[in-house]
């Protein structure tokens, strides 16, 4: 799991847009990544948002229109970022259904020059990342 000080790991995934999307063609900008969440809370940070699904592309597209998201939908297909961000259960809602390669609801603050300031992985899915917390660490960068 990532911890707050590191360099955020980079990625590229393809957007609700089927575009090449990398975390590091946004250095220079503050950016909160965002893994399974309640999307519409982020519509009023100042910093990209950058919001992961491990649903596929053409999947997104159509919950990107649907909501009017302005910021992209990045799909975690083959759940790679969810692992190397910490963000995946082992197994969800065990029991006569196991899901496997289900994200975490979590959210991270990545600073200007790529440091993570702020690492927040749930393991219940029924609770939201702090936002006010978040605001105040983008606030301070």
């Amino acid at each position: 799991m990532v911890k707050v000080g590191e360099v955020a790991p980079d990625f590229s995934l393809f957007n609700h847009e089927n575009q090449k999307v990398s975390l590091s063609q946004f250095k220079g900008t503050k950016v909160v990544l965002s893994f399974r969440d309640s999307m519409t809370q982020y519509n009023d940070l100042d910093a990209q948002v950058l919001a992961l699904s491990v649903d596929s592309p053409f999947s997104l597209k159509l919950w990107h229109d649907k909501n009017g998201f302005t910021f992209p939908l990045l799909s975690d297909f083959n759940k790679e970022v969810i692992k190397q961000y910490g963000a995946i259960y082992d197994v969800f809602a065990p029991g006569a259904f196991n899901y496997f390669g289900v994200a975490k609801r979590s959210a991270f603050v990545i600073d200007k020059e790529g440091i993570l300031r702020y690492v927040e992985v749930l393991e219940d899915a029924k609770n939201e990342p702090n936002y006010e917390e978040i605001q105040k660490v983008l606030a301070s960068l």
